[in-house]
């Protein structure tokens, strides 16, 4: 499996194609996207991250670098897909951030 972070609006999903050889059609079958979103609502991560584990390429947008918000549901929220991203992260056999359309892997390689 192939994580795939980066800021909102980054080109995460054209790298995800490109990386995968396919279209936005067949990315729909092979990978999965804003898992942000789902973490914010399972009550068991490492389940969440197993099951995720099994697509192809996971793709999450970076929710935490800006304020800290000062809503504890936002605050637990981000918390939440941060711990999913580090148990996603350890699965991965290959970890790439993407910035301004730029894929950079950060850990094991791209064949």
């Amino acid at each position: 499996m192939i994580l795939i972070v980066g800021p909102l609006c980054s080109g995460k999903k054209a790298a995800a194609m490109q990386l995968l050889h396919c279209d936005e059609q067949e990315l729909s079958r092979r990978a999965v996207w804003d898992v942000q979103e789902l973490a914010a609502k399972s009550g068991d991560l490492p389940a969440l991250a197993g099951e995720l584990a099994r697509y192809e390429a996971v793709i999450a947008t970076e929710v935490g670098g800006g304020v800290v918000p000062a809503d504890a549901e936002e605050r637990a929220a981000r918390e939440a897909a941060g711990r999913l991203c580090c148990l996603l992260a350890r699965r991965a056999d290959a970890v790439v951030r993407v910035f301004c359309g730029i894929p950079v892997v950060i850990k094991g390689e791209l064949s």
